[in-house]
């Protein structure tokens, strides 16, 4: 910590005061993201919660005796059939877990809540090595109760668990350069000897062996890690050390392998062995869209969802009171890791929200300098036992009146009749049933619940996708298609049937088997036939 830092008055002075404070929000945050535990994870993404889902229902099936044959092979074949990105880590542990509690979706919103919980303590720790005791508060706050962070933490996907690996590889790359170098304050950090005159001392190499192990995990977890390890890394460091002599340090050269192979040797087995990784990497960035206005609208659209305008402006400003150089330019490093994150990856920046999740970290890091010094400002002018006392009853409401909306945000709507609709189609249609659906999530609604795989009809959005890579789209041709040897058409999604009035007008022609307020169904036999 700076002296400049030590100096400014804290208003949480008292060490007890500031554990109980801690204590209370990692309490309320796990809390509130563990409310209505057992709905169904059709709150936040539903498709990519579900593609997790059934996947782990897949690895739960294949050594699950007691099941129907027939829906061990249907959740065995759903499972291979899915797209594989990103190593299956966390539906592999979801799975394992199955084989005790017994297969239970919101079991992974467990996982993902406790994860996210524990990576509020090392912000924490990071925040108050960077800034204060009372920054590192400020952060942990916005951390764990940001709304939008609150809904995405819990769900069930690879990020939460990614970005919270992410957090700790920054906290443990921090502890690993005041363990190698003597530091003046933080402030302007010099090496305490020549790297080739002394063995790494002992807390240098774990810390460097640790955030090696860790930012390894994570980019493994998910590649795109690798916008938030390399920049910081470097901005951390090289304001430690020349660039000739940091690379003569073994622990860099050891963090790096730890840090990179368990990655690369995934995607050698993906691309050049298996496979299956050969075609994910396309369509992820479209140099057109970099002057196109409707991309940059759509990803301010992003931030103002995430994390609102006003965090993003306050957090750039946390980076020019930032009390030292090590905090500003690590957080000059996570803002620019994610700009050139969100240049690389244009089209999903700008359409899928949850890529920029990372963002609650690294604004809630941003504001902890602000929020320090409003703090202080505050200590300053409450010094008294009245005033403080008044302060702190302020701060009280306002943080309950905070879970309060979070409650009522989270129970805003039921999602438990859904099961048994999706049941009610798959037990209608039978599982030998070849449908074709324009219904939500491409169909995996129906294949979790309804034990029913359509062929999925494409929506609004995937022929805009699909044109900007060039696609041409003759309807007929399409319908033609894609409806052969298909014995059902299934609408759920009549707000995206609006979107497709040609496909309305073709629906027509056939005659409706069964019609509930929720979902039609349609004989795609022609008129006529026997």
């Amino acid at each position: 910590m700076s002296a400049s830092v030590a100096a400014a008055p804290q208003f949480f002075e008292s060490r007890t005061l500031r554990i109980g404070i801690l204590v209370v929000l990692l309490a309320a945050g796990l809390g509130i993201r563990l409310f209505d535990l057992t709905d169904l994870p059709l709150d936040f993404h539903p498709t990519r919660q579900l593609l997790s889902a059934i996947k782990a229902r897949g690895m739960y099936y294949q050594h699950l005796a007691v099941a129907p044959e027939w829906q061990r092979d249907f959740a065995i074949r759903e499972w291979a059939l899915r797209a594989h990105v990103e190593p299956e880590v966390f539906e592999r542990l979801v799975a394992i877990t199955y084989r005790a509690t017994g297969e239970h979706v919101w079991v992974a919103r467990i996982y993902s809540s406790v994860f996210w919980t524990l990576g509020a303590l090392f912000l924490f720790s990071l925040a108050r090595r960077l800034v204060s005791h009372d920054g590192a508060l400020v952060t942990t706050t916005v951390y764990l109760l940001l709304p939008y962070g609150v809904t995405a933490s819990r769900s069930f996907q690879p990020d939460p668990l990614m970005v919270v690996l992410v957090i700790v590889f920054w906290w443990a790359l921090v502890r690993w350069a005041d363990s190698a170098w003597a530091s003046d304050g933080a402030t302007n950090a010099r090496p305490s000897t020549r790297p080739g005159d002394r063995k790494a001392p002992a807390g240098s190499l774990f810390f460097a062996t640790l955030a090696g192990l860790v930012g390894g995990v994570a980019i493994f977890i998910k590649l795109v890690a690798v916008f938030f390890i390399i920049p910081v890394a470097g901005a951390t460091l090289l304001g430690r050390e020349r660039l000739r002599s940091l690379v003569r340090r073994p622990e860099l050269w050891l963090m790096v392998i730890l840090g990179a192979l368990p990655a690369a040797l995934y995607l050698i087995y993906g691309i050049l062995y298996a496979g299956f990784l050969g075609q994910q990497f396309e369509g992820r960035f479209f140099p057109a869209l970099l002057v196109s206005p409707s991309y940059y609208a759509g990803w301010i659209n992003v931030l103002n969802l995430v994390v609102g305008p006003s965090a993003v402006l306050l957090g750039l400003l946390g980076i020019l009171v930032s009390p030292n150089r090590l905090a500003a330019r690590l957080l000059i490093a996570l803002w620019f890791g994610y700009l050139l994150y969100g240049l690389f990856f244009n089209y999903h920046i700008s359409t899928h929200d949850y890529y920029s999740l990372i963002l609650v970290p690294i604004v809630s890091l941003s504001l902890a300098p602000l929020g320090a010094h409003l703090l202080s400002i505050l200590a300053a002018r409450a010094s008294r036992p009245g005033p403080r006392a008044a302060s702190l009853a302020v701060m009280g409401i306002t943080f309950v009146l905070i879970l309060v909306g979070l409650r009522q945000q989270l129970s805003r709507v039921d999602f438990h009749p859904d099961a048994e609709m999706w049941r009610e189609i798959g037990e209608t249609l039978g599982p030998e049933a070849r449908v074709l659906a324009l219904t939500q999530d491409y169909g995996m609604r129906l294949i979790y619940w309804g034990w029913l795989a359509p062929t999925p009809w494409p929506s609004a959005s995937d022929l805009r996708y699909h044109a900007l890579r060039g696609a041409s789209r003759r309807f007929e041709s399409e319908f033609a298609r894609l409806s052969r040897n298909r014995d059902y058409f299934l609408v759920t999604d009549f707000d995206e049937l609006a979107r497709q009035p040609d496909l309305a007008a073709k629906l027509g022609e056939f005659d409706v088997v069964a019609e509930r307020p929720r979902y039609v169904i349609l004989d795609l036999s022609p008129r006529g036939a026997e």
